[in-house]
C-alpha cells in the first residue's frame, strides 16, 4: 500500500472462511511520517516608533502542513538579570577583582533592577552597605605604590587587578559612593605609568590589553591620552585584540585612526540571524588578565554603544550575551561584571523610557494581531500565521509598528518542511555529515557508487555523526533520524551486547575536538542524548567552536528501501541557525 500524506493511517483487516460461516476483524492504525526535514529563517529588527514593512513572498516547495510565520514583539532585551546580579552579591571569594566586580555591578545597575521591580535580591540598603564595606576593605589593601595584590598587602601589584579596582571606584564614585581622593590620585598615577608595572615575562597581547584598559579608565577620570591610545594602535595596529582594541577606540581623536580600529573590530564579529560574539586568540597567557570571550563580547558592546550607536550589531550582541547564560547567569565573576556594565550602559541609550505602546502586526490587509506594553516587563508575544494561509496570501508584506513610547523589539521567524525528500547537505550555521559503518562483520555494510548505502538485515550498524561549529553556539540540538528500517540499540540497558567504540567510552561516547583549542579531554560534549524509535538526540546548552562527533549503534531490524531525512544541527532557541547533512538511501538487504 502507498500513502498520499502524513498522518495516521487506519485499516482494518477482516477474515472470512471458505464457507462464510465463519467471520472476524479487527481495526488498527498506524504513524506515518514523512521523511522530510524541518527548517527555519528569521530575521531581527527593533522598531522605536511608526512602522515597519517586511516582505513576503509566497513560500515554495514546501510542505503545506507544516509550519508557519511567527512574529514575537517584546518591550525589552534586558530579560531578567536577576540571577546575575544574586551571583555577584553572594560571590564569596574576596580577591581584589571580586570586590571590583561587585562594585562595578552593584553601583551601576541599581536604578535598572529597580525600574524591572527584580524578585528575590537584597534591599537597597543591603547592597548599599555591601558597596561601601568592599571599598573600605579595598581601600585599606592599596599598596604603597598605588596598586593592588591579588589578595592581601606586602604582596606584589598586579597590573590588570589595579586598573580594574581604580574603574570600580571610579564608577562608586560616580554614583554617589565615598571614595577617598588620595586613594584615587595614588591608583591613577599608578595607570598614568602601567608599562612600568607590568612584568617583562607577560605576552605582547597581555601587556597591550592592560594598557589599553588603563588608558580607558584614564579616561573615566577625565585624564584621556588621545597621543598614547594612537601611539599604542600604531605600534600594534590589527594584531590588537578585540577587547583592547574597544578600550582604546574611545581614547583615539584621529578620525582615520577610529575608523580603522572600527574596521578592525568588526572584523572579529561572527554574526547570525539573531546574535553576534567577537572572535578573540589569547594565548596560555591569557590567565593574567581573567580573559573570556564573554567578557570580551561585553566590552565590545559597550564601545560599540559608545562610539557607534547607530549600529546594528548592538541589539544583536545583547542577544548573543543573553543566550550565553546558564541558569541566569555567566560562567565568573568577571564576565557578570563587565556584561552587567555594558548592559546597564544599553539600558540608559536605548531603553530609558518606560515602555507605553501598542504594537500591531498585519499580513497585507489582513490584521493578525496587538499587543500592549504598558511599564517595565520581560513578557514576549508571538503571533502566528499557519503555512495554508501564508501561500494563501501570496506575495505581500508583513508590516509591524509601534504606537506609543518604547522600543519594540520583534523577530519574524519561518518554519518550513521542504518537500523535495532528497535534500543537499547545507550550511546555516552548522556543518553535518553522517555515516555508517559496520559494528561485527566489514562486509555487513557498504554502499554504491550513486551514494546508496546498503546493510545486511539483522546487522549492528555504527552511525557517526559529525558537526563543526564555526563560532560558540548554544543551546544546541543534534537529531538523526533513523532509517525506518532500524533499531537503536540503547547502551544503558542490559540486554544490549556491547560493542568496539574507537574512543574506549562505550557506544555513544564522544570526543569533542575544538578547533581553537591547545587541550584534549575526555568526556561527552552532549549534556543529555535520548535514543528515540525513530531518531537519535543529544543536547547541550554551551558549545564552543570547533569539529564534534555524535556515536551510537542500530541494528538493521526490516528489509526494504528506505529514504533517511538528514542529520541536523540546530540552536533549539535560534533555529535559523542550523546545519543539515545530506538526505540518504539506505536499503536493508534480506
Amino acid at each position: 500500500m502507498a500513502t498520499d500524506q502524513a498522518g495516521t493511517a487506519a485499516y482494518r483487516v477482516v477474515v472470512v472462511s471458505a464457507d462464510d460461516s465463519l467471520a472476524d476483524a479487527a481495526v488498527g492504525s498506524l504513524p506515518v511520517y514523512t521523511p522530510a526535514t524541518a527548517e527555519a529563517f528569521a530575521t531581527y529588527g527593533v522598531l522605536d516608533d511608526g512602522a515597519v514593512a517586511q516582505p513576503l513572498l509566497t513560500p515554495d516547495g514546501v510542505i503545506p502542513q507544516y509550519g508557519g510565520l511567527e512574529i514575537t514583539t517584546s518591550s525589552t532585551s534586558l530579560q531578567a538579570l536577576t540571577d546575575a546580579v544574586l551571583y555577584i552579591t553572594r560571590y564569596r571569594y574576596d580577591s581584589s577583582d571580586a570586590m571590583a566586580s561587585r562594585i562595578m555591578s552593584i553601583a551601576a545597575l541599581r536604578e535598572v533592577l529597580d525600574a524591572f521591580d527584580a524578585e528575590g535580591l537584597p534591599s537597597a540598603a543591603a547592597m548599599d552597605e555591601a558597596v561601601t564595606l568592599d571599598i573600605e576593605e579595598l581601600v585599606g589593601l592599596q599598596q604603597w605604590d598605588g596598586g593592588w595584590a591579588w589578595w592581601g598587602r606586602n604582596l606584589p601589584s598586579q597590573p590588570y587587578q589595579t586598573v580594574q579596582v581604580t574603574h570600580a571606584l571610579l564608577l562608586a564614585r560616580e554614583n554617589g559612593y565615598r571614595v577617598p581622593q588620595a586613594t584615587l590620585d595614588m591608583a591613577l598615577q599608578y595607570l598614568a605609568d602601567i608599562r612600568s608595572h607590568i612584568p617583562a615575562e607577560y605576552g605582547e597581547d597581555e601587556r597591550t590589553a592592560i594598557r589599553a584598559y588603563a588608558l580607558w579608565v584614564l579616561a573615566l577620570a577625565d585624564m584621556r591620552d588621545f597621543g598614547a591610545a594612537e601611539a599604542l594602535f600604531a605600534e600594534r595596529g590589527d594584531d590588537m585584540q578585540a577587547d583592547a582594541l574597544a578600550w582604546i577606540w574611545g581614547s583615539v581623536n584621529a578620525p582615520d585612526v577610529r575608523m580603522q580600529i572600527r574596521r578592525a573590530l568588526l572584523n572579529r564579529v561572527v554574526e547570525t540571524a539573531g546574535t553576534a560574539n567577537v572572535r578573540t586568540s589569547y594565548s596560555d597567557g591569557a590567565y593574567l588578565i581573567l580573559h573570556s570571550d564573554r567578557r570580551t563580547d561585553g566590552i565590545v558592546l559597550q564601545a560599540l554603544i559608545d562610539e557607534d550607536p547607530q549600529s546594528d550589531l548592538i541589539p544583536k550582541m545583547v542577544a548573543g550575551l543573553l543566550a550565553h547564560r546558564v541558569q541566569g547567569k555567566w560562567d565568573d565573576i568577571q564576565e557578570n561584571s563587565f556584561i552587567l556594565l555594558a548592559l546597564h550602559r544599553y539600558f540608559e541609550a536605548f531603553e530609558a523610557q518606560t515602555p507605553d505602546f501598542v504594537a500591531r502586526v498585519w499580513l497585507g490587509n489582513q490584521f493578525a494581531g496587538s499587543h500592549s506594553f504598558e511599564g517595565r516587563d520581560t513578557d514576549r508575544v508571538t503571533f502566528a500565521v499557519p503555512m495554508p494561509d501564508l501561500i494563501a496570501a501570496g506575495d505581500t508584506n508583513l508590516v509591524l509598528a509601534n504606537d506609543g513610547t518604547g522600543r519594540l523589539y520583534y523577530r519574524i521567524g519561518l518554519r518550513y518542511a521542504p518537500d523535495d525528500l532528497t535534500l543537499d547537505p547545507l550550511d546555516r550555521g552548522f556543518e553535518v555529515t553522517r555515516t555508517y559503518e559496520a559494528v561485527d562483520d566489514p562486509d555487513d555494510v557498504w554502499r554504491d557508487a550513486d551514494g546508496t548505502w546498503h546493510v545486511r538485515a539483522g546487522a549492528r550498524v555504527r552511525v557517526t555523526v559529525q558537526m563543526v561549529a564555526e563560532s560558540q553556539r548554544t543551546h544546541v540540538a543534534l537529531i538523526d533520524p533513523l532509517p525506518a528500517g532500524f533499531e537503536a540499540v540503547n547502551p544503558a540497558l542490559a540486554v544490549s551486547a556491547t560493542s568496539p567504540s574507537d574512543n574506549g567510552e562505550g557506544d555513544g561516547g564522544v570526543v569533542p575536538l575544538p578547533a581553537d583549542s591547545s587541550w584534549w579531554w575526555w568526556g561527552t560534549w552532549w549534556e543529555h542524548q535520548q535514543l528515540r524509535d525513530d531518531r537519535a538526540e543529544a543536547f547541550t546548552t554551551f558549545l564552543p567552536a570547533g569539529v564534534y562527533e555524535y556515536t551510537y549503534v542500530a541494528r538493521a531490524t526490516t528489509p526494504g528501501t528506505f529514504i533517511v531525512p538528514p542529520a541536523r544541527a540546530e540552536e533549539m532557541y535560534a533555529p535559523e541557525t542550523f546545519g543539515r547533512a545530506a538526505s540518504d538511501r539506505v536499503v536493508v538487504e534480506p
